[in-house]
């Protein structure tokens, strides 16, 4: 039998009553007690909610503005909606506001002090009054909302709230401070994207530029250093594997945070000076540098103008300009004093220390960079002194 009970019970077409009926049955209740306990669950709901507070109430007379895209009256809308939306207060309707605001002959754009606020607040027998500004200053918006409870005098709760200046988002942003001034609790992810935080201040003792003059050397090995070193009549260069590099780089910050440097590098440069040849190279990087130990590291593709020609290996291994005499020959482009003028590409791998005295930084570098045709490793050694910042006339 309390297996049926349980089943009607959970029949969504049983009215409330049926259903506590039933479940103080399957509980056990005595049928004659059911009756009596309905009564006084039915006369405790009635009483709470002829006990229940009924909501302050609230005005919004106008809100200050400066530099916004909306006037004070579209903002002042914005926070009056924002507030009903909220449901805290019983907020008083604007059009009544206005309409006792100019019989009183008050002007709204000048109520903005908590003396002039309490005073229109007892007009309108309003128990809370809410005003504030929104201004742009720089990058970013300030908002200030002032809650002011009327029969005390006094300013209940301020909300100061700095947002990135996206004006499109101004009223998630006024529900966001209103939340603050009314208890309600905010979505994380939503105040993460709009409020402004402070960015870390930057100086000649946070931020290194090493812009400046490199030289170095580098070796390369294998098929490649074969090619370099053979004679100019079998198409090499007659040059040696150790060369010679000088360049310049130039770096732009695009990230600082504290200790840590986040950059983007760009350095031409010509190798092989010494051996009679000019062999032009660029370079980009993303660079990784932390301010107090010195130490870096970076990536990214290199790009070398060297002269290449096809051809391919005969069977003592050496090379051969032109096509192979027949298909058991493998084709391929290689170093070759012949040939014509190509862009190779690579990728850099670079790791570094930066030395310092007094204003002057010493850049120490070591790369390396891998490829099948001969693998390239070197050193970059670099100076520049740190320039004083200049004050702002």
């Amino acid at each position: 039998m309390k297996t049926s009970y349980f089943t009607q019970a959970n029949d969504q077409s049983l009215s409330g009553f049926r259903y506590t009926a039933l479940w103080l049955s399957y509980r056990g209740v005595p049928l004659l007690k059911k009756s009596t306990l309905m009564f006084l669950f039915v006369m405790l709901l009635s009483t709470r909610e002829s006990h229940a507070q009924p909501k302050a109430s609230i005005a919004v007379i106008s809100m200050d503005t400066k530099d916004l895209l909306f006037d004070s009256k579209t903002i002042t809308s914005m926070v009056q909606l924002e507030l009903e939306k909220a449901s805290v207060y019983e907020v008083l309707d604007r059009y009544d506001v206005a309409d006792l605001v100019k019989k009183n002959q008050i002007d709204p754009q000048m109520s903005f002090g908590k003396n002039s606020l309490v005073e229109t607040g007892k007009l309108l027998k309003a128990d809370k009054m809410l005003s504030g500004s929104i201004e742009k200053f720089g990058d970013k918006l300030i908002v200030i909302l002032r809650l002011i409870d009327v029969a005390s005098a006094s300013i209940e709760k301020t909300s100061v709230m700095e947002y990135i200046n996206q004006q499109d988002q101004l009223q998630t942003m006024i529900r966001l401070s209103l939340n603050n001034i009314l208890g309600i609790g905010n979505d994380k992810m939503i105040l993460d994207l709009l409020v402004n935080y402070d960015q870390p201040i930057t100086s000649s003792k946070t931020t290194l530029k090493l812009s400046g003059p490199r030289v170095g050397a580098n070796i390369t090995w294998g098929p490649a250093a074969d090619r370099m070193g053979a004679p100019t009549s079998e198409g090499g260069f007659n040059m040696y594997p150790v060369s010679s590099m000088i360049g310049y780089q130039f770096e732009k910050q695009y990230l600082s945070s504290g200790d840590f440097q986040a950059l983007f590098e760009l350095i031409p440069g010509i190798n092989s000076l010494e051996s009679g040849y000019v062999v032009p190279t660029l370079t980009g990087l993303l660079g990784f540098r932390f301010n107090k130990s010195g130490l870096e590291f970076g990536l990214g593709p290199n790009l070398r103008f060297v002269q290449m020609a096809e051809g391919y290996y005969d069977d003592q291994n050496n090379w051969q300009l032109g096509a192979p005499p027949s298909e058991n020959y493998e084709v391929i482009r290689e170093l070759d004093s012949r040939g014509e003028i190509e862009v190779t590409t690579g990728m850099i791998f670079a790791v570094g220390k930066t030395f310092r005295s007094g204003y002057l930084n010493l850049p120490v570098n070591l790369y390396i960079s891998p490829r099948k045709s001969g693998s390239i490793a070197g050193i970059t050694i670099g100076f520049n002194v740190a320039k004083k910042p200049r004050l702002a006339k």
